[in-house]
């Protein structure tokens, strides 16, 4: 397989972790320039974005954007992951919980909200991850952090031994499910966990997009770029400057974009900026 500049949209399975999905495409592909735009635990499944080549440099900026999952969460026990990985900390009674509290509940988490990221989230505290900290049977406080959901719909809800909903989350970069899960849980005084995450969307990539890690598609840099950033058309003479880490002239467009080269390909990365679009970034064809 030839290894261009582009996007790989993996399908990925449970069981295994994000950082393994990155190991097999660079054994695959024949190069380590290769990257993801978010974490997916190793229970969960859906849309994993890798970067190849160039294409890492614009991974921050995928990551930035619009999540959807559909999760199920199981109110009536709490672990210490909040999700079913994790070791039972208490198991409740959930006989006299109504469909009607749940919906109720929910609708409190809608919107810009401060939320709480699980204890064994990839998040640095004093530069390590919060997830090794407790592996090592450290005291993990996590500050609370905003973020937005978007949109949660109920799909399904279950009652046996324990009470089940089945949600499609639509939310901002940062937003935990794990923590809807346990946050529902707390609320309605009888504990809450994961138990299935698939995540359906990492904007503007979908299901739809996903090739398999057997045989991975890479997806065109310049033609995947245009749907995540504005793009600016540049001659060889803007070319020949962006190669001496010149500015340009502005840019149409505010803030970050990309410049196109004569041949089509992603030439550099722009700053609008008072004296002109700064190179943030210049690639080589």
């Amino acid at each position: 397989m030839t290894v261009r500049h582009g996007f790989v949209i993996i399908d990925k399975p449970s069981g295994i972790t994000s950082h393994d999905v990155v190991a097999q495409l660079r054994k695959k592909l024949g190069t380590k320039r290769v990257g993801h735009a978010g974490t997916l635990d190793p229970m969960a499944t859906g849309v994993l974005v890798l970067g190849i080549n160039n294409a890492t440099k614009f991974l921050q900026y995928i990551t930035e954007g619009k999540k959807r999952y559909l999760a199920t969460i199981r109110l009536g026990q709490s672990t210490s992951t909040d999700d079913k990985e994790g070791q039972i900390l208490s198991t409740s009674d959930i006989s006299g919980l109504s469909e009607n509290e749940v919906t109720a509940s929910f609708a409190k988490q809608m919107g810009t909200i401060m939320q709480i990221p699980s204890k064994v989230s990839a998040i640095k505290i004093g530069g390590e991850r919060a997830y090794d900290l407790v592996r090592q049977g450290k005291d993990v406080d996590i500050p609370a952090r905003e973020v937005t959901i978007y949109s949660l719909e109920v799909l399904g809800m279950r009652k046996s031994d324990f009470f089940d909903i089945d949600i499609d989350v639509q939310c901002s970069a940062g937003t935990y499910i794990r923590s809807i899960a346990r946050d529902l849980g707390e609320a309605l005084g009888v504990g809450g966990h994961l138990i299935a995450l698939r995540r359906t969307e990492v904007s503007p990539f979908d299901l739809a997009d996903c090739s398999a890690l057997d045989n991975p598609e890479i997806r065109s840099l310049a033609e995947s770029i245009s749907s995540i950033m504005p793009m600016r058309h540049i001659d060889l003479q803007e070319m020949q400057e962006l190669s001496f880490g010149r500015s340009l002239t502005k840019s149409d467009f505010a803030g970050i974009g990309v410049a196109i080269a004569p041949n089509g390909e992603v030439a550099a990365i722009l700053e609008n900026r008072d004296y002109g679009a700064q190179p943030l970034a210049v690639f080589n064809s």
